[in-house]
């Protein structure tokens, strides 16, 4: 699953982790948060992060 970085503040959405503070579950795909989730650490949008190259 791939990562994706928040462009305000670069925080790192890793799909293995989730967001378990929030109720995202590990295991849980970018494109399967909810459309209201918003960066843990700024508060950005889903539309305001980016994928991440994988290297």
């Amino acid at each position: 699953m791939k990562k994706y970085e928040c462009d305000r503040c670069g925080y790192i959405y890793d799909p293995q982790n989730g967001d378990p503070e929030n109720g995202i579950a590990p295991g849980t795909a970018f494109e399967d948060l909810p459309q209201d989730w918003e960066c843990p650490d700024c508060g950005a949008p889903k539309e305001e992060f980016s994928q991440l190259e994988e290297v």
